[in-house]
């Protein structure tokens, strides 16, 4: 995947040193003098083009008519809401992304400017520190689908509400499917007939409100 990413800050940098050693083609379009003395010490110099990414021709000159997506990382969110919409309608780029500074202009990125994705850090810090907190210990291993859905994996205590009944019996939303278990280092197939035991370790793909159904059977018992 070729990627263009405009800004070299820190999180532009950090990103590309990510997908160069994920494989992916990747630019960074950076035009300040400092950061570009910087980054030219960090990033391989054929990675690097100077320029301003708000300027339709710098990224045409980048190499955006080839990209597959585009990660608006400057640090003002006007020319964030910029770049996405010139990559998509001037030169249809399929996907864009973009930093969100400041949480009060976060309604701003949506379709209107051509922003699939928004990484507002405030909100998902908050949703991680609510999340965390209401499923015990229930661990989140991945997040899919924008974060609709994710991989969560629970190790049975003693007196959990799950213990001897099996998968069929289970009272599971629509939105929470039993993927695996591991039973003494196996892995057990989740057919409709398997009964939990107490140490087996249950991986789901569920919504939230299906995690917290699943962490109320797989979890610790509540006191009476």
């Amino acid at each position: 995947m070729f990627v263009i990413i405009a800004g070299g800050g820190r999180t532009g940098t950090q990103l590309a040193t990510f997908l160069i050693a994920q494989g992916h083609r990747v630019r960074v379009v950076e035009h300040r003098r400092d950061v570009l003395s910087r980054i030219h010490h960090e990033l391989p110099t054929e990675v690097i083009y100077e320029g301003n990414a708000t300027d339709p021709n710098v990224l045409r000159q980048a190499g955006i008519c080839d990209a597959q997506a585009v990660a608006a990382c400057v640090d003002r969110d006007a020319e964030n809401l910029a770049i996405c919409y010139l990559a998509r309608a001037l030169y249809h780029v399929p996907r864009t992304i973009a930093r969100i500074n400041n949480p009060r202009t976060a309604w701003l990125f949506d379709q209107t400017f051509h922003v699939d994705v928004a990484v507002n850090q405030a909100e998902i810090l908050s949703s991680l520190i609510e999340e965390e907190m209401s499923l015990g210990d229930m661990m989140t291993l991945l997040k899919m689908r924008r974060g609709r859905y994710s991989l969560v994996e629970e190790k049975i205590p003693a007196g959990a509400p799950a213990i001897g009944t099996a998968i069929k019996d289970l009272t599971l939303p629509e939105h929470c499917v039993i993927a695996a278990v591991i039973r003494h280092g196996e892995i057990v197939l989740p057919r409709g007939g398997l009964t939990f035991e107490e140490g087996d370790e249950v991986f789901a793909v569920t919504d939230r409100k299906g995690a917290q159904r699943f962490g109320a059977l797989f979890g610790r018992a509540q006191p009476a």
